[in-house]
C-alpha cells in the first residue's frame, strides 16, 4: 500500500473517535462505529497488524482522539549507546514505551528503563522530540509524540522479565536489527551528537 493511505486511515479513525466523543444522535453513534469498524478492517488488511491487534488498540482509545506519547531514553557509555532487545519481535531499541498516566514524563522514562533493563536512572533531561507522523516511510497505526531524554544508570543491573531478552552497549558502527517505529539509527546518531543543555520535563 502507498503510506498516504495508511495516514489517512488515521485520520478518518481519530474523526470517528472524535465523533463517538461528542455524537448524542443513536444513529450518528451508529454510523461512527461502522466507519470505525471499516477502517480497522482497512488497516489490517493493508498492513502486516492482525484485525484483532488493532482492535485491542482501538478499544483502548476511546474519546477525542490525540497523538500518543511515548518515552524513550538515552544511555551512554563513551562511544556506545544502551538498547534492550524486544521479547516478541526480537529487534532492538532504546528502552522506553508507552506513557503511563500518573507519572510525569520524566518519571515515565525511568520506570521503562527500570522496567526494561533493571537499571535506577537518573533522568538528564530531554534531549529529542519526534513525531512519527514525519517519517512515512516507518508506517505506524498510531502517531506517537516521542521524547526522548538523557539518562545516567546510578545502579542496578539486568533482570529477567517479559518485555526484553536482553540489554546490551553498541557503538554507532556496529548497531543490530533495529525496531525502527521505535528507535531509528538517524535518531540515534543525532543523539550522539546532541550540544545542547538538556531541557527539564516533570
Amino acid at each position: 500500500m502507498t503510506i498516504d493511505y495508511l495516514a489517512k486511515y488515521r485520520r478518518m479513525l481519530a474523526l470517528a473517535e472524535s465523533g463517538l466523543a461528542y455524537a448524542k444522535d443513536p444513529f450518528d453513534i451508529e454510523r461512527y462505529e461502522e466507519i470505525k469498524k471499516i477502517v480497522e478492517l482497512l488497516m489490517s488488511a493493508n498492513t502486516e497488524v492482525p484485525l484483532a491487534t488493532i482492535e485491542k488498540y482501538v478499544a483502548l482509545d476511546q474519546g477525542y482522539a490525540t497523538p500518543k506519547a511515548e518515552v524513550r531514553a538515552f544511555i551512554r557509555r563513551g562511544q556506545e549507546v544502551l538498547l534492550v532487545q524486544d521479547h516478541a519481535t526480537q529487534l532492538w531499541s532504546l528502552p522506553g514505551g508507552f506513557a503511563d498516566i500518573g507519572y510525569s514524563p520524566s518519571e515515565n522514562a525511568a520506570k521503562e528503563v527500570f522496567e526494561e533493563t533493571g537499571l535506577k536512572v537518573k533522568v538528564d533531561g530531554l534531549i529529542a522530540l519526534y513525531d512519527t507522523e514525519k517519517r512515512p516511510d516507518i508506517p505506524q497505526i498510531y502517531q506517537f509524540y516521542k521524547m526522548i531524554f538523557a539518562c545516567t544508570p546510578e545502579s542496578g543491573s539486568f533482570k529477567e522479565n517479559n518485555e526484553t531478552d536482553q540489554v546490551k552497549y553498541f557503538t554507532l558502527d556496529n548497531l543490530p536489527p533495529l525496531s525502527l517505529n521505535r528507535t531509528t539509527s538517524e535518531q540515534l546518531k543525532y543523539l550522539f551528537n546532541v550540544k545542547i543543555k538538556p531541557l527539564v520535563i516533570d
